[in-house]
């Protein structure tokens, strides 16, 4: 197993996430920005797509493994929408408060029953430039739209995003609780399942 990768990503909350699920296992997270690699345009139609993108990109300026991250929240009710477009629904500054305006306003006459949602969360690790097969996994979260956000942890559409058997946010949640149950937790140990001891040395 490596014990250093870069995390093709400049979001600090994501980071902060990573971070806490790979200390444990000995693995050094490094942000892309230690290497001077520059966000790519996101291109593709699908996560998949955006996060070979990044992945390929951290791993041929920085020349370690790369970690990529592509997710978002897909709305029942707005046909999958934000969908890629979850950090950017708003526009350009990137703003999570904006974000979350915005998403509210479109679902201001959907009623609360029909306000089912997921967060989605596609992991791609590249151990070079040209890997030929990039690990790939994907899984989801399932949740409701509240129609006025409560808690102050996490981050993008976390204060909205309503888990209805704990009964609480997503921003409400402990890191700790957060990091097994959400849609990056999942997918993240997902990923460290497919790996056998020393395939990416």
């Amino acid at each position: 197993m490596m014990t250093r990768l870069v995390l093709a990503s400049g979001n600090a909350g994501k980071l902060r996430e990573f971070h806490q699920l790979l200390a444990p296992l000995g693995v050094d997270v490094r942000p892309q920005s230690d290497f001077a690699v520059c966000e790519v345009e996101e291109t593709g139609l699908t996560f998949v797509e955006n996060a070979l993108l990044k992945a390929r990109e951290a791993t041929r300026v920085s020349g370690l493994p790369a970690l990529a991250d592509d997710s978002g929240l897909a709305v029942d009710a707005l046909q999958g929408q934000p969908g890629i477009h979850s950090a950017r629904f708003a526009g350009e500054p990137r703003d999570d408060g904006r974000n979350n305006r915005r998403l509210l306003e479109a679902l201001a006459e959907v009623p609360d029953q029909k306000r089912t949602a997921r967060y989605w969360c596609v992991l791609v690790l590249l151990r070079h430039a040209e890997d030929p097969v990039p690990l790939i996994v994907q899984r989801s979260w399932e949740g409701e739209i509240l129609p006025v956000p409560r808690g102050t942890q996490g981050f993008g559409y976390d204060p909205l995003f309503w888990i209805r058997d704990l009964q609480m946010t997503a921003a409400e949640l402990p890191a700790e609780e957060k990091n097994r149950l959400s849609h990056r937790g999942r997918a993240l140990r997902a990923l460290l399942d497919s790996l056998s001891a020393g395939s990416l040395a």
